[in-house]
């Protein structure tokens, strides 16, 4: 084969291909700066959006808390060139005992060249998301939350808490569980509220180190909602469950942790000074609609559920990646009609099963003999490697398939971080910038009139067993095949009509 040509053009400026003969300050208003709210504030911003978003808080969290990257989003980090920037920030861990904390190795071969956890601060990596959407052109103002908002024809007017107003195209929530603009939308959140509710903190011990490390082994058995392990500087990670349900807007007393250690452990190892301490519940609600109108949800503000498995922050920076490139598609112009409704079609039945599969894990946590019998079961059948793989592939979200219709089993999944080949270095390097990709092992195709939006790799020499696929932005695939009238029409599916 010949040496491959990638073929790419720059996005149109605003000046260039601005739709609207009505200015509006901004194209989209997103109400929350944490990680899907900065996430999607850089998806846009790829396009030339104009983007302003409004984060209620002034200052960062006062705890740091860990949370977990999983495979797809660190896959979706290696996308646009952060993955390093990130992983620098963070320590990597086996890609195993997710799944209600079973302790099984991850089974071999997972199809990802990154196949691990990243341990890294809250606070750290909703940093590196808002630096990484202000480098693009996004606007970030603190201290600044939606009161209220109206939306017509042709844009929201936003009312802030302080008395400004804003005008923008789009409103997207990003704001959180209690999300403001999703109850001022009116979108119901039916589910379950808090059963039981789990303290977590950062505090000082007493006790020997030797002392507590045998302790927790002897509770962790049973109890996989109670540990204490060394966070540094003298200090311990305390997490323990709470004596019932209180009101999460206040915060729990160091008097209630040692409570509740003395009546689980015996002791309450002598905690003290505490740094910082919280409680979370196991809430489980999923937002009715994700778009009324002009008005979008994404994150937590679309969906709630226990932290068990680490998907709360993945699942919110998905919604992100998928939603991104579509609305700034639409404020483009060049939207197919139904392109953003494809956001809730895809991505509220992947909510739908993270809210069942922590459903389930919050039972096999139980301390019930019931609930045990059925963690030992599911303890052996993950022995078998299918089963194990299974488990995995879902709580990192390697193995979701959006439903493009009939087609090979690689139709509408995600596809690896391949070579390409010694030039063009790895897949994800080509999808930097958010556009589409055909890879062409054929040679002979073209992506004619949407080479404003498609790039187009002719004759890669990556190991593929297909002769050509379309990439969407978000990485999945698209099309797969070698005709060109039918890779037109799968153009036309997902990037609109082409350029005159």
């Amino acid at each position: 084969m010949n040496s491959p040509q990638f073929t790419a053009e720059p996005s149109p400026s605003p000046s260039d291909a601005d739709p609207y003969p009505h200015p509006v300050p901004y194209d989209v208003i997103i109400a929350g700066c944490g990680p899907t709210g900065a996430m999607l504030a850089a998806e846009l911003r790829l396009h030339d959006v104009r983007v302003l978003v409004l984060e209620k808080e002034t200052e960062p969290a006062p705890f740091v808390r860990i949370v977990g990257l999983h495979i797809r989003s660190l896959e979706l980090m290696a996308m646009r060139g952060l993955l390093d920037r990130v992983v620098e920030h963070g320590r990597r861990r086996p890609a195993a005992g997710f799944f209600a904390g079973i302790s099984k190795p991850a089974p071999e071969g997972l199809d990802s060249a990154h196949a691990y956890l990243l341990g890294i601060p809250h606070p750290v990596i909703v940093r590196l998301l808002e630096e990484h959407a202000i480098q693009l052109g996004a606007q970030v103002r603190h201290g600044c939350a939606v009161a209220a908002f109206e939306q017509d024809d042709e844009g929201v007017t936003v009312d802030l808490v302080d008395g400004e107003q804003l005008r923008a195209r789009y409103l997207v929530g990003c704001d959180g569980g209690r999300s403001a603009v999703r109850k001022l939308l009116g979108v119901g959140f039916p589910g379950e509220p808090s059963r039981t509710e789990t303290l977590m903190g950062e505090m000082e011990v007493g006790a020997p180190p030797e002392e507590i490390a045998a302790k927790v082994t002897e509770i962790g058995e049973t109890n996989k909602r109670f540990w204490l392990r060394p966070f540094g500087g003298g200090a311990y990670s305390v997490v323990v469950p709470a004596a019932g349900v209180g009101d999460r807007s206040e915060p729990p007393t160091l008097q209630d942790f040692k409570q509740q250690l003395r009546a689980i452990a015996g002791t309450d190892f002598g905690v003290h000074s505490p740094r910082w301490l919280s409680r979370f519940g196991d809430a489980t609600r999923l937002a009715e609609r994700y778009r009324v109108g002009r008005v979008l949800l994404a994150g937590d503000a679309a969906h709630i559920h226990p932290p068990t498995g680490g998907q709360g922050l993945n699942l919110g920076v998905q919604d992100a990646f998928n939603l991104g490139w579509k609305l700034a598609a639409q404020i483009r112009g060049w939207a197919p009609e139904t392109l953003l409704d494809t956001y809730q079609a895809e991505r509220h039945p992947v909510a739908e099963d993270v809210l069942d599969n922590t459903r389930a894990q919050m039972e096999l946590h139980s301390t019930e003999p019931g609930p045990q019998a059925l963690r030992r079961l599911l303890t052996e059948l993950m022995d078998i490697d299918e089963v194990n793989r299974r488990l995995i592939e879902k709580i990192t979200a390697i193995g979701i398939r959006y439903d493009f219709g009939d087609g090979p089993d690689l139709l509408g999944r995600r596809l690896r971080d391949i070579d390409i080949d010694v030039a063009q270095g790895h897949l994800y390097g080509l999808l930097h910038h958010g556009r589409g990709l055909l890879l062409d092992r054929t040679a002979h195709l073209t992506v004619g009139g949407w080479s404003d939006r498609v790039d187009h790799l002719a004759d890669p020499t990556a190991a593929l067993d297909v002769p050509c696929l379309l990439l969407r932005p978000d990485g999945h695939v698209a099309w797969i095949g070698d005709d060109q009238q039918d890779l037109n029409d799968h153009l036309s599916r997902w990037f609109g009509k082409p350029a005159k």
